[in-house]
């Protein structure tokens, strides 16, 4: 009956350990979830970047009003007959 007794305690600890340490136990499910969720907030950023170049792309598509605003403000062109004038911002003093 003892030896009964010790075969069943260590059947039960050989099952617990594989339910909690083991290929698919709650640690390893609880840390995978963790990277789920991770990911998730990555992706959900990345979709948002995404929208974005998305809008950005077809409204260079479509007219000629944003290539305009992107030549002046990001290289500096100007029109023709036009003056170019920088106005320099006050330093924050904190």
């Amino acid at each position: 009956m003892r030896w009964l007794t010790l075969a069943l305690l260590v059947l039960i600890g050989v099952l617990q350990y594989t339910l909690w340490v083991g290929k698919g136990g709650w640690l390893k499910v609880m840390e995978y979830e963790r990277q789920l969720l991770a990911q998730k907030e990555v992706t959900r950023q990345l979709e948002i970047r995404n929208g974005g170049l998305d809008a950005e792309v077809r409204d260079l598509k479509q007219g000629y009003d944003a290539i305009e605003e992107r030549a002046r403000f990001e290289l500096g062109m100007v029109k023709q007959d036009e003056i170019f004038v920088t106005i320099p911002e006050k330093p924050s003093t904190k």
